[in-house]
């Protein structure tokens, strides 16, 4: 199957300058088959228009540390 090629109006550019530094996002469990066992394998959903903001300071495929701070019950997530 071929993808056909997008137009120019088709294509979303990040907004660079604009501020959305708060939005509504989910946490996700997509248990996924590997051989006859089956994994949890959890994402965390962040809205569009956050991660496209400028000020967002990650990219599709950053490797990233996350930690659990259990006392303010937050978690941090952190480039490597």
């Amino acid at each position: 199957m071929s993808r056909k090629a997008l137009t120019e109006s088709e294509i979303v550019i990040p907004k660079r300058d604009t501020t959305m530094l708060q939005g509504k996002g989910r946490f996700i469990n997509r248990p996924t088959q590997t051989g006859k066992r089956v994994y949890d394998k959890f994402f965390v959903y962040v809205p569009t228009e956050i991660a496209r903001d400028g000020l967002f300071p990650f990219k599709a495929g950053d490797q990233v540390v996350v930690k659990v701070d259990p006392k303010l019950k937050r978690v941090i997530i952190e480039k490597t």
